[in-house]
């Protein structure tokens, strides 16, 4: 199957613009690409984070209900790539029968990692607690830098946080933290589907949002079904450096089109700490 059109699935607290990078990077390869972000968040970033009314009572099925309208309306199969939450959100459209490929980088949880780690707990309860009068929490600049861009100075983290980040809305945090003791949930995923397209998972070794322990349960769910899933971490990435870095949108995109041929990958570093490609069937 030749995939032409990447659909690009931007995480919580930010939007489709923490694409920026991979989605030139994408488009100068020849692909066409669509990052269309979260329904009631178009607009100036300065408009979002001084009135998330449009937003703030989004749950993760609203979400994925709007990728899944996006990726219907296409003429072929997509590989769909979804970053923190819309990692979750990449793995629920899967397992809906949607993509030609899918690929969860850094993804929020989904039900059944009975252990979820401490620091997204810390995080996501450290946000509610001080947003309980309004339904859309932010991060602070200190609390990005710490669990998103420890591997920045504070000066580019700043730059970051002022270019990137939006309220999040409240009910998406919550039906995270809370899936395990819910029993209907929308973050409800059947890992045993054996006809869903394939799937790769990357973790970032100092990931603090998305460790790589629970990337690593994310892909043992999955040790049942019979279609092909993957497991990549890279060293040295935080969760924010994982979208900055073209090494990573190379991997992701070398997986697809071998996923696509039928063929497995391994990529290795070179001495330009570039991705070589290697083939088997």
């Amino acid at each position: 199957m030749n995939v032409t059109t990447i659909v690009l699935i931007n995480g919580l607290w930010m939007t489709a613009l923490s694409w920026e990078h991979w989605a030139r990077h994408y488009r100068d390869k020849g692909y066409s690409v669509i990052a269309a972000n979260w329904p009631g968040m178009e607009g100036d970033i300065e408009q979002l984070r001084r009135d998330p009314s449009s937003f703030a009572n989004l749950g993760l099925t609203d979400v994925v209900d709007h990728y899944e309208q996006i990726i219907g309306e296409l003429e072929t199969p997509p590989m769909i790539i979804g970053y923190g939450f819309g990692g979750l959100v990449t793995q629920i459209l899967l397992d809906r029968g949607w993509g030609a490929t899918g690929v969860a980088i850094a993804s929020a949880p989904v039900k059944g990692i009975t252990r979820l780690p401490l620091s997204i707990l810390k995080l996501a309860f450290s946000v509610l607690g001080k947003s309980l009068s309004s339904k859309a929490a932010s991060l602070t600049a200190e609390q990005f830098h710490r669990a998103f861009a420890s591997s920045l100075t504070e000066a580019e983290s700043l730059d970051a946080f002022k270019r990137y980040t939006v309220p999040a809305p409240n009910r998406v945090l919550l039906q995270t933290a809370f899936a395990n003791f819910t029993r209907h949930t929308a973050i409800t995923v059947n890992f045993r589907n054996d006809t869903r397209a394939p799937l790769l998972l990357v973790a970032g070794s100092q990931d603090r949002v998305a460790p790589s322990s629970m990337i690593k349960a994310n892909f043992d769910l999955y040790r049942e079904s019979k279609a092909d899933t993957d497991y990549k971490e890279f060293p040295d990435q935080t969760h924010f450096s994982l979208l900055q870095e073209t090494k990573v949108a190379d991997y992701v995109l070398g997986w697809a089109i071998c996923r696509s041929n039928g063929s497995k990958l391994t990529a290795v570093p070179n001495q330009t700490d570039s991705w070589s490609v290697k083939l088997s069937t």
